[in-house]
C-alpha cells in the first residue's frame, strides 16, 4: 500500500488526512510542517523522505504556494493523487486532477473538470460540463452552475452560486 506525505499540518492537513483516511487506500499518513509538532518534518525537507513515501499531497491555503509545492514533489518523484472522500460523489465521467481535495458531502457531475491542486469542500457542487481551472478553492456549500469556467486560483465564499 502506498504512504502519504501530507505537505501542511493545519486545517487544510487534518482535512486531507481524514479524506485519505476514508479511502483506505494508504498504509501510513505523515506531515511535514513548519511550526506543528505532529509533523515528522519542515516542508522544505519534502526530497529527504521520497525513499519513506511514494505519494504526497500539499495542504496549504494559498493556491500559488500549493501549485509550487505541487510542482516540487512532481519533480522530485512523487505521485500525487486525487484525495477523494468515499462520501463524495465524482461522476465517472468526470475529470479530477492529481493534487486535488475532495470532501464529503462533494458533488463532481457529469464530464466537470477539476483542476490541479483543487480543494472542493463538503457539500459544493459542480454541475456537468464546468470547467474548475487550477488552484482553487471552491468552498462549503459552492454551487457552480452547468458549462460554467471558474479562473485559476479562485476562492469563494460558503453558499456561493457561480454562473
Amino acid at each position: 500500500m502506498p504512504k502519504l506525505l501530507i505537505l501542511g499540518a493545519g486545517q487544510y492537513g487534518m482535512v486531507a488526512k481524514e479524506i485519505a483516511e476514508s479511502m483506505n487506500r494508504f498504509e501510513k499518513i505523515d506531515f511535514l510542517d513548519d511550526n506543528n509538532p505532529i509533523a515528522v518534518g519542515k516542508l522544505n525537507e519534502y526530497e529527504k523522505f521520497k525513499s519513506e513515501y511514494d505519494s504526497a499531497a500539499v495542504a496549504i491555503g494559498n493556491s500559488e504556494l500549493r501549485l509550487d509545492y505541487i510542482e516540487k514533489l512532481k519533480a522530485a518523484g512523487y505521485i500525487l493523487p486525487a484525495l477523494i472522500h468515499d462520501r463524495a460523489y465524482v461522476s465517472h465521467t468526470a475529470s479530477i486532477s492529481e493534487g486535488c481535495f475532495i470532501e464529503a458531502m462533494t458533488v463532481i457531475n457529469t464530464e466537470a473538470n477539476i483542476g490541479t491542486g483543487c480543494i472542493i469542500s463538503a457539500g459544493a457542487i459542480v454541475n456537468h460540463n464546468a470547467v474548475v481551472e487550477i488552484g482553487c478553492h471552491l468552498d462549503c456549500g459552492t454551487i457552480v452552475k452547468a458549462r460554467v469556467n471558474i479562473p485559476a486560483n479562485t476562492k469563494t465564499d460558503y453558499g456561493q452560486i457561480i454562473g
